[in-house]
């Protein structure tokens, strides 16, 4: 049903909320015709990482930019909040709306949610793409380990109670002082008011419950990602978009999806969080790649 935004909104876009799989979901829409492009963003984002991005696709496709389960304003009660409850949150989502199969869009911690929906939902998924994105089982551990340059707020994060110790009540710190400034190479992307709604989401109560769930459940669920990848593995074409993390997703995507085509785009100069620094040409990188993909469908 249609929203009332509780936050920050862009024109031509509509908010809405489904009820699915015991919990609320809130996204966003936009365009009204073309295929199907559904964002999941990353930590520590909601749906506004891709506030920039949604008017570039939404000129040639329907956009669908959701809330993962514990994320901005999505629900966030007592329950699972690993990657496989958020996989069938999204699968129960585009079957609701009738909108599959969709040009999947996954960026960040969200990588081993999507991939769980297109191994397991294939009808789903018309195509896989990994912003800036690892996978349990191919890696992505190890920027858990502090001491080879891994990320210390990730075993915060994983920690039992230590979140919520730590970072409730110090969302603008953690955000605006150090999160978006720390992975950008363009700190001037983040606006004062971008952050200001980020901080909003993950300020309220529980708003950490979301990341919480993803970066336990990423430490402990390689050997799953890895029998999803051999099967039934991934069979729509993917690509692989790199930024901060250079090739480490190409790299990630041409081991899980050995068995299809994987293409990769390197945008040069442009931090972690590439839908808010570099919309323009991360737009055009989708929009060509999707754009060969359907072209290929009618035929």
């Amino acid at each position: 049903m249609n929203a009332t935004p509780a936050g920050a909104t862009l024109p031509g876009i509509t908010h809405h909320r489904v009820e699915v799989n015991g919990t609320t979901l809130h996204y966003v829409a936009a365009g009204t015709s073309g295929t199907p492009i559904l964002l999941v963003h990353g930590f520590p984002e909601t749906w506004w990482a891709f506030h920039k991005l949604i008017p570039l696709l939404a000129e040639r496709h329907r956009v669908f930019a959701v809330d993962l389960r514990g994320f901005g304003d999505s629900g966030n009660g007592p329950g699972e909040y690993d990657s496989a409850t958020s996989a069938e949150d999204l699968h129960l989502l585009i079957e609701q709306l009738d909108v599959g199969p969709v040009h999947l869009t996954g960026q960040d911690i969200s990588g081993a949610t999507v991939f769980r929906l297109a191994t397991t939902h294939p009808q789903d998924v018309l195509s896989f793409i990994a912003i800036e994105t690892g996978l349990p089982g191919f890696g992505v551990e190890a920027l858990a380990d502090i001491t080879h340059g891994g990320a210390w707020y990730i075993g915060v994060l994983a920690a039992p109670g230590i979140p919520e110790m730590l970072l409730a009540g110090r969302e603008r710190e953690f955000l605006g002082q150090f999160a978006f400034s720390a992975a950008s190479a363009t700190p001037d992307a983040s606006t004062d008011a971008d952050i200001d709604e980020f901080v909003r989401s993950y300020a309220r109560p529980d708003g950490w419950r979301g990341a919480i769930g993803l970066y336990r459940s990423m430490l402990r669920e390689g050997s799953e990602i890895k029998a999803l990848a051999d099967a039934p593995g991934l069979t729509v074409p993917v690509l692989a978009v790199g930024a901060g993390g250079r090739s480490f997703t190409a790299a990630t995507m041409t081991q899980a999806a050995a068995a299809t085509e994987v293409s990769s785009v390197s945008l040069d100069g442009v931090g972690h969080y590439a839908a808010m620094e570099a919309p323009d040409e991360l737009a055009k990188a989708i929009l060509e790649f999707v754009g060969n993909i359907d072209a290929a469908q009618r035929f």
